[in-house]
């Protein structure tokens, strides 16, 4: 990623790593209140992560990955999964931290296009000087 275009090139993969990263963190947020029975699998939280592309100029997703732990224990007898206790399991998500993060990767894509609108228009700039 180099020569006139390079600014816009690499704001664009912090653009898109910062539109997938708000998808995954909806994707979590949706499902905060998630039940399984006790003997499934939890819902878990995924997150993103992202490298350093291979030109080292802008990033990469490498994994989605989920959460580990030990889901926690509601206690819901009205609920069909519920077992003889009147357990369910419930989602593993930091709904906090979660919300913190759509802040930053909302910030992050925004600033990234500012990056290409300025790129843009310094580029448009510059093509006016010949004129």
């Amino acid at each position: 990623m180099s020569g006139p275009f390079g600014a816009i090139e690499f704001a664009a993969t912090g653009a898109s790593m910062a539109s997938t990263w708000m998808d995954v963190l909806g994707h979590n947020l949706a499902n905060v209140n998630t039940t399984t029975p006790t003997d499934g699998e939890p819902f878990r939280a995924k997150y993103l992560v992202v490298k350093e592309n291979s030109l080292s100029q802008g990033v990469d997703m490498a994994e989605i990955v989920s959460v580990s732990g030990d889901a926690p224990l509601l206690y819901d007898p009205d609920n069909p999964m519920a077992d003889e206790d009147g357990l369910v399991q419930g989602a593993l998500i930091d709904v906090a931290g979660q919300m913190s993060d759509m802040i930053i990767a909302s910030r992050h894509y925004q600033l990234n296009l500012q990056v290409v609108r300025t790129a843009e228009e310094a580029y448009q700039a510059a093509l006016g000087i010949g004129r």
